[in-house]
């Protein structure tokens, strides 16, 4: 047990119903220590799992998937519904605990991400109640299409927003009917444990969801290879989603991956320039570790001045610095390890002749894992393809609308790309022919769970949000009826 600012949170795994601590075996460790980013201190030992905990949850989840399948509609969406009447009521708790646990901003947990981790959960509970599709005949014959539960479904969650993105994934797994092994991000792990207490509390039956903490290796590869889990959901880096195809291939098991981004924002001469500086200042946001964040500033080259000193500008005045501050604009990456990487990128950027706009390295006033928002014109190759997943963008130019969409697809992601421009005719054009799983035009982050969502290329795989996450957590039946003899 560990108490982070006064919440008390459990650090043992959670399987059917139990708190389950590690036995440590070979070269898996009894726990491992998870730390703060704010200040590198350590927070909590962690339970830390390997093929024993994953061979228990998957075991509990199975035994659990039955009753759970054959459960009503109406009674999954009315626990589904006091689950997020329980975040509800532990907003300040899962606020802070996750403030302290991966360096994102107070208020941005306090105002929009646990209160959208509760709508995750409400918004599948009622998507549920109206699934279906309407009968069609075929000569005279009866087509019925049904969503049937799948199974167990392996859910791994990233460590950016560990507790919003985990529940775009399990309110819907479990709204279809389907039962749960969720492995956290090692790096965050704590309010996937809160979240195990509000299930219970909810009534959520043991079993249905669980828990299970550590690393990749120890219980990632066990849990996607296992022959008992019917769905894998995974959110992180390509390399990572690779070895998770690999070991799922043996099985056949389905796969959704919405994997690493490197959009852009493209700025044509007719946009808003001061929405245009806006939308480029937001990609900072979350110290930049956001898969979807337009780190490309394409600009057409008629207002790349005027564009860059109102970006400067409005970029230097943001206030980078302790997260748990309601007036903090940027806080710390995430790790020792993370932040390095960002350094990597950026000293190898200027080495390649790239021109430093703004910041350019860590913030030494700060310490720690602080970097400075950072933005590079004339970028090498590297930094202008390559996901950084740090507050580090690149400014290009282009002349036609042509060379444009040609900038914007030349990487091999297609996760997202926003475009600014005062033109409908353009943006139609345009957004037509960009390779991206969603387009924002004049705005930035709109995310409706009616939409689909996932990545072209190497973003993904899938799409996930309103039907299409039933559709890939259900088997989907059609049953054809002959006509009965009246």
């Amino acid at each position: 047990m560990a108490t982070i600012a006064g919440v008390a949170v459990d650090t043992g795994h959670w399987i059917g119903g139990e708190r389950v601590p590690s036995v440590g075996t070979g070269d898996v460790a009894e726990t491992f220590t998870d730390v703060s980013p704010i200040d590198e201190r350590p927070l909590a030992e962690i339970s830390s799992g390997g093929a024993r905990e994953v061979d228990a949850a998957v075991d509990a989840a199975r035994k659990a998937f039955p009753a759970w399948a054959r459960t009503s509609r109406e009674e999954r969406a009315r626990l589904l519904h006091a689950i997020a009447d329980g975040v509800e009521k532990r907003v300040e708790d899962l606020a802070q605990v996750e403030t302290y646990d991966n360096g994102a901003l107070i208020r941005s947990h306090r105002r929009g991400v646990m209160p959208r981790v509760a709508h995750n959960f409400r918004f599948f509970a009622d998507w549920l109640l109206n699934l279906g599709h309407e009968d069609f005949e075929t000569r005279g014959h009866t087509n019925h299409v049904s969503w049937d539960p799948a199974g167990v479904s392996a859910l791994i969650t990233p460590w950016n927003a560990p507790l919003m993105l985990a529940t775009w994934k399990i309110a819907p797994a479990l709204a279809a009917g389907n039962t749960v092994v969720l492995k956290p991000a090692e790096w965050t792990p704590l309010t996937a444990s809160l979240l195990a207490d509000i299930t219970a509390e909810a009534g959520l039956p043991d079993g249905v969801f669980n828990v299970v903490q550590g690393y990749g290796a120890q219980v990632g590869g066990p849990l996607t290879a296992h022959p008992d889990v019917r769905r894998i959901s995974f959110t992180g880096s390509v390399p990572t989603a690779r070895t998770i195809a690999a070991a799922a291939g043996p099985n056949l098991t389905p796969l959704s991956l919405e994997l690493g981004g490197k959009s852009p924002l493209i700025v044509f001469a007719d946009a808003d320039l001061d929405l245009a500086v806006d939308l480029a200042v937001e990609q900072y946001d979350n110290a930049g570790q956001v898969c979807l964040a337009a780190t490309r500033l394409l600009v057409e080259s008629s207002v790349v001045d005027e564009f860059t000193a109102r970006f400067v500008e409005k970029a230097s005045r943001l206030k980078q610095g302790d997260p748990r501050d309601e007036a903090t604009d940027i806080g710390p990456q995430i790790h020792r390890r993370h932040f390095e990487r960002v350094d990597g990128f950026v000293q190898r950027a200027k080495a390649d002749g790239a021109t430093t706009l703004l910041g350019g390295g860590p913030n030494d006033d700060l310490g720690g894992l602080f970097y400075r928002p950072t933005l590079f014109a004339n970028p090498g190759k590297e930094i202008a393809s390559e996901e950084v997943f740090g507050p580090v963008l690149t400014l290009q130019t282009f002349d036609t609308e042509e060379q444009a969409v040609a900038m914007a697809n030349e990487t091999r992601f297609g996760l997202a790309a926003t475009l600014a421009t005062g033109s409908p005719e353009r943006a139609e054009r345009v957004t037509s022919r960009l390779v991206a799983g969603t387009v924002w035009v004049n705005c930035f982050f709109v995310r409706d769970l009616r939409a689909p969502f996932g990545g072209s290329r190497q973003s993904g795989v899938g799409r996930e949000g309103g039907d299409w996450s039933f559709d890939f957590y259900c088997d989907l039946k059609n049953t054809v009826t002959a006509p009965w003899e009246k």
